[in-house]
C-alpha cells in the first residue's frame, strides 16, 4: 500500500502562496531533503494550478536541476482537475470523485508526493487521505496571504520527527494522530 505524503512551505503564520519568501532560508539541506523526498516517491499528485505552474516551469529547468529535474519531468503525475481536457507532462487526470481515484490510488504500492495545492491537501485532509505532513516552517511572517489551512480545517497530528536547518527553518513531519 502507499502513502500519500504532502510537503509544503509555510512562513511562522501559516502562509503558503507565492513562497518567494523561502529563498534566503533555502539552503543545501533543505535542497538535499527536497531530493530526498522526490526520490522516494513514485508519482506526483498536484491540484490543477500547481499542475499547471509545474508544467510551464519545470521542462525548462532540466538542464540547471540534473537528476531532480529529470525525475520532475518524467516521473507520473496525478491531477486533480475538473477544467483541463488534454493531459500533458506524463500527467494523468484523476476522473470521478477525486477522495475515490486518491483512495484507489493508495492501494498501489506507490509513493505519491503533493508539492503546494492547497486546495486539495485540504481536501484530502478532510477526508483522512494523507500519511504525512512533510512541513518545513520558514522563521519569516507574511502577514497577509493564502494560508495552506482553510477555516475550519481541523485533524490532529503526531510529530514523528522534526529537525532545524541552519538557517532556521523547522522541517516537521506529522502523522495523523
Amino acid at each position: 500500500m502507499g502513502k500519500v505524503i504532502a510537503v509544503e512551505y509555510v512562513t511562522l503564520d501559516g502562509v503558503f502562496e507565492e513562497p518567494a519568501w523561502s529563498g534566503p532560508y533555502f539552503n543545501e539541506e533543505l535542497s538535499g531533503w527536497q531530493a530526498e523526498n522526490l526520490r522516494e516517491a513514485d508519482a506526483l499528485l498536484l491540484g490543477r494550478r500547481t499542475y499547471e505552474g509545474f508544467k510551464s516551469a519545470w521542462p525548462h529547468m532540466e538542464a540547471e536541476t540534473g537528476d531532480f529535474g529529470v525525475k520532475m519531468n518524467t516521473m507520473p503525475k496525478h491531477v486533480a482537475t475538473t477544467t483541463l481536457t488534454s493531459p500533458e507532462w506524463n500527467a494523468s487526470f484523476l476522473s470521478g470523485e477525486v477522495a475515490d481515484a486518491v483512495a484507489k490510488l493508495r492501494t498501489e504500492p506507490a509513493n505519491l508526493l503533493i508539492n503546494g495545492s492547497a486546495t486539495l491537501v485540504n481536501y484530502l485532509t478532510r477526508h483522512n487521505l494523507i500519511d504525512e505532513y512533510r512541513i518545513m516552517i520558514f522563521p519569516v511572517v507574511q502577514g497577509e496571504g493564502r494560508k495552506l489551512w482553510d477555516d475550519g480545517t481541523k485533524i490532529a497530528l503526531s510529530v514523528r520527527k522534526s529537525w532545524q536547518t541552519s538557517t532556521g527553518v523547522q522541517v516537521v513531519t506529522y502523522v495523523p494522530a
